[in-house]
């Protein structure tokens, strides 16, 4: 498997593509003054204790005060996931509105919801993740091999330094590495968490002590390993920045790092940009003639799959099947690229045969192994459907780059202009009936006012008859199909 790293850069906006064997995987875009806070650190104050809800809110400076829960104030030891989580403790023993404490974004603000944020501080670096004041040493679940992982424990214990009572994880980057590469990447955690502590000694209340890197730096950072053949990137002070990052961290892939300069703009390779604009429709196409629906809402989403022209060459049952095994490919691929999260429920066209069911949920779990983002699921249901988490800490794709439709108000329907005709004949009488004027002038779009002149005029005379007033017209073309007003004359 090969993989492309695609940088577009410009002073407005930075956005970034992974590219495997020639087909998008994910993209991820950071514009100017709407930045992701995941990853900064700040000299948070708390506003209000919530005993109840076992929980805090904290202003940070970023207009909403973000949330602190209790169990955030607990670090697990990562490196035992079975090991019982330590127990729970009173956010009012902890904490009292107007104190300061160091606390760290580890969810950006979504729709209404202020930042989620954490007292476990974590500082990420190319090799490792620094856990101030903090025992323990993990090493992450990617890292299969066993004598590898023992290795990379061993090695990162020995080249610590217990006095100062830091705690490591071994990031996926680190497999194969040697002391050299991770002592200095501890070194360099080191300086900056002290030189974190240094500003949020002097740092006013709800300040930021630590931001993290630019979008294009982080991604050299976390996603450069042996299978990222070349980093193309287009705007030439970007890649400076990179060139001097990698040169620092990265030397061994510094020449993989090359400058985009072709008149085509770089988003059109490999179709990027069509691949986006795709990504903001409900419905995504299968090659055998299928299709799946997804429907995002505030609560989750959904993922119907349906047959579409799909007739097969066998039975019912095997083309269901195959309909349902394309479909996990396509819609694991765009649960990454949509970045979609929360609670998603998947709706599998219904197969009777209970061996083709549960291959479908191994084929299900095999592709979700490639999702970097933790995900869990359940069996499928007797009705087909299967309910699954993905974990969320970004807005999705549709969310960054759309608004909610100002004509339907995010219903993804309009009313017809028959209904909004009668809306208006029941505005009339009930206007009627309040006030004296002898007229009424009806203001509506285009479309509303040339269906009542042409199929309700009948309507209107027998109106005017009943409340003994003459009615207007006027068309507005500035008005949606669902605005009119009724105005006294």
């Amino acid at each position: 498997m090969s993989e492309d790293i695609l940088i577009n850069s410009t002073p407005s906006e930075s956005r970034v593509a992974l590219v495997e064997n020639g087909m998008l995987q994910e993209v991820w875009m950071e514009r100017t003054g709407r930045n992701g806070y995941i990853g900064n650190i700040y000299q948070g104050s708390v506003s209000r204790v919530l005993p109840g809800l076992q929980a805090a809110f904290i202003e940070i400076g970023l207009g909403r005060t973000a949330f602190l829960h209790a169990r955030d104030m607990v670090r697990q030891d990562p490196a035992d996931g079975l090991s019982e989580p330590p127990p729970e403790p009173s956010i009012s023993d902890l904490l009292r509105p107007g104190d300061q404490l160091i606390v760290q974004v580890i969810k950006d603000p979504l729709g209404t919801k202020g930042a989620r944020l954490t007292t476990n501080i974590s500082i990420p670096s190319r090799f490792l993740v620094l856990l101030p004041n903090c025992e323990v040493v993990g090493v992450s679940v990617r890292i299969e091999e066993e004598e590898e992982r023992n290795r990379l424990k061993d090695l990162v214990n020995r080249l610590r330094d217990e006095e100062q009572g830091h705690g490591y994880i071994v990031r996926t980057n680190a497999e194969g590495v040697n002391d050299f590469a991770l002592s200095a990447d501890m070194s360099y955690l080191v300086k900056v968490w002290a030189a974190i502590l240094e500003r949020a000694e002097s740092a006013p209340p709800s300040s930021c002590v630590y931001e993290d890197l630019s979008l294009p730096l982080r991604a050299l950072r976390d996603m450069m390993h042996e299978q990222v053949e070349r980093v193309r990137i287009d705007s030439p002070e970007t890649l400076l920045q990179a060139r001097e990052f990698a040169g620092r961290f990265l030397p061994d892939w510094l020449h993989r790092i090359e400058e985009y300069t072709a008149e085509r703009p770089i988003f059109d390779l490999f179709g990027v940009e069509d691949e986006i604009e795709n990504a903001l429709r409900p419905s995504v196409p299968l090659k055998s003639g299928g299709y799946l629906v997804f429907d995002q809402t505030e609560a989750m989403t959904t993922i119907d799959v349906n047959t579409g022209g799909f007739v097969g060459h066998r039975n019912v049952e095997e083309t269901i099947y195959k309909t349902n095994l394309e479909a996990v490919q396509a819609l694991t691929r765009q649960l990454r690229l949509r970045n979609l999260g929360g609670i998603i429920i998947i709706d599998f066209i219904d197969m009777q045969d209970e061996e083709h069911r549960r291959q479908l949920l191994r084929a299900l779990e095999r592709a979700l192994e490639r999702d970097p983002v933790k995900t869990s699921l359940t069996e499928i249901s007797s009705l087909g459907l299967v309910e699954m988490t993905r974990k969320r800490t970004t807005e999705s794709l549709e969310r960054r780059l759309c608004i909610t439709c100002p004509q339907c108000d995010g219903r993804g329907t309009i009313k017809s202009s028959e209904t909004v005709c009668l809306e208006i004949f029941r505005e009339i009488m009930r206007s009627s009936r309040q006030f004296e004027a002898q007229t009424l002038m009806v203001v509506a779009s285009s479309q509303v006012v040339e269906r009542i002149l042409d199929e309700q005029s009948a309507t209107v005379a027998e109106l005017e008859e009943l409340i003994g007033k003459s009615i207007r017209f006027r068309r507005e073309d500035q008005y949606a199909q669902e605005q009119y007003d009724v105005v006294l004359l």
